[in-house]
C-alpha cells in the first residue's frame, strides 16, 4: 500500500505571486545552473521548457547569459546522489531539484551551494526545510500538494456528468508517486458510489491505445493525473478525450484552455515560471533562508463550454458560478 509517507520521498513538481526583496547583484561570470530530474527529456521536458521560458521573461537565456547543466535520471531515483554529487563538483551557482528526492540528492550533497525546489508534496515533513516562512539552510523554492484536489476532481467531474458511474484514470506507469494518488482518487470515487479503473500511458503512442481501451471498458468519464509527459501532450489528450466523448478533468489549466471538459489546478507553466524568479533572486544573492517557500495562492477553476456541447452536457449553473473561467 502506498501511503503519504512514500509521497514525501516519491516525485514531486506553485505559482509565485510575491516580490522578491533584498536583491545584489549578480554573480561574476555566465551563471551555471544544475537541473535534476526524473524521467528523460521526452518524459519531462514540458516542465523544463516551461522553466526555460520563465528564466527568458526575466532576461536569461541558456547557452548566452546563463548556463543550465541538466542530469536526467530515467527510471532509476537511485542515481539521483550520484547525479548531485557530479553537479555539486562543477560548483555551480543553484541547483534546481524536480521532486522530493532530487531535492534531498542536492541538499545532502552539498550545505553551501542554493537548492531551489519544485516538489508535490510536503517539503517540512520530508525533512527539506524547517518551515514554509523561514526555511532555513540552503533549501528554498515552491511546493504544492495535488493530492488535496483529488476530492474536488471527482466531485467536480460527478457534477458534470451526473451519469458517470465508472471513471478512467489516466496515469505514468513510471511515475513513483502515481500508485499514492491512484489510490486517493478511488477513495474519492467510492464515496460517491463510481467504479475506476487505472489506465497507462508513459509515451505519447501509449494514449491511443489506451482512450480506446478506456472506452471499451464503459468509462463515462477520466481523470488525468498532472504529470509532465502528459502536460507535453495536450492537444493530443484533449483531442482523444473529443474524439471518445469522455467528459474529463484535469490539474493544470493548459487543458481546459486547449478544449478539455474542465481543469481544477494551476497553469503548470505560470508554476515554473515561478520556480524561474527564485532562481533570479539567488542569483542576484538573496539567501534562499530568506526565501520563503511558497505554494498555490489561487486555485482555478475553469470550465469549457464549447466543449461540453460536443460532450452533450448540460453544466449546472451553480457549478458555472463557482468558475474562475468559463471558456465559451
Amino acid at each position: 500500500m502506498v501511503t503519504r509517507r512514500t509521497l514525501l520521498v516519491a516525485l514531486g513538481t506553485t505559482l509565485v505571486t510575491w516580490p522578491f526583496g533584498g536583491r545584489g547583484q549578480p554573480s561574476a561570470g555566465v551563471p551555471h545552473i544544475g537541473y535534476i530530474s526524473l524521467g528523460s527529456p521526452r518524459s519531462n521536458g514540458a516542465f523544463l521548457d516551461a522553466f526555460k521560458d520563465g528564466l527568458r521573461e526575466l532576461g536569461y537565456a541558456d547557452g548566452r547569459n546563463i548556463v543550465i547543466d541538466v542530469r536526467w535520471a530515467g527510471d532509476s531515483p537511485d542515481e539521483l546522489p550520484r547525479l548531485a554529487a557530479s553537479l555539486v563538483k562543477d560548483r555551480p551557482n543553484a541547483i534546481i531539484g524536480t521532486c522530493i528526492p532530487s531535492t534531498r540528492a542536492a541538499k545532502e550533497a552539498t550545505r553551501t551551494i542554493p537548492v531551489v525546489m519544485s516538489v508535490d508534496g510536503d517539503p517540512v515533513a520530508a525533512g527539506l526545510i524547517a518551515s514554509l516562512a523561514r526555511p532555513g539552510g540552503n533549501v528554498t523554492g515552491t511546493s504544492t500538494l495535488f493530492e488535496e484536489l483529488i476530492p474536488k476532481w471527482v466531485e467536480l467531474l460527478t457534477t458534470a456528468a451526473p451519469r458517470m458511474r465508472k471513471v478512467a484514470l489516466l496515469h505514468n506507469p513510471n511515475d513513483l508517486v502515481d500508485p499514492f494518488y491512484a489510490g486517493q482518487v478511488e477513495q474519492a470515487a467510492k464515496r460517491v458510489g463510481v467504479e475506476v479503473s487505472q489506465f497507462e500511458a508513459d509515451v505519447a503512442e501509449d494514449l491511443d491505445r489506451a482512450f480506446a481501451a478506456m472506452k471499451a471498458s464503459g468509462a463515462s468519464g477520466l481523470v488525468v493525473l498532472t504529470e509532465a509527459a502528459f502536460a507535453a501532450e495536450v492537444e493530443r489528450i484533449v483531442s482523444l478525450e473529443n474524439r471518445y466523448k469522455l467528459p474529463a478533468i484535469y490539474g493544470f489549466r493548459e487543458f481546459a484552455r486547449a478544449g478539455g471538459l474542465m481543469s481544477y489546478g494551476v497553469s503548470y507553466r505560470d508554476y515554473y515560471k515561478g520556480l524561474a524568479r527564485y532562481v533570479d533572486a539567488v542569483l542576484k544573492g538573496t539567501k534562499p533562508a530568506d526565501l520563503p517557500v511558497e505554494q498555490p495562492r489561487r486555485i482555478e477553476l475553469v470550465v469549457n463550454l464549447k466543449t461540453a456541447k460536443a460532450l452533450d452536457l448540460v453544466i449546472p449553473q451553480a457549478l458555472l458560478l463557482r468558475a474562475d473561467e468559463v471558456i465559451q
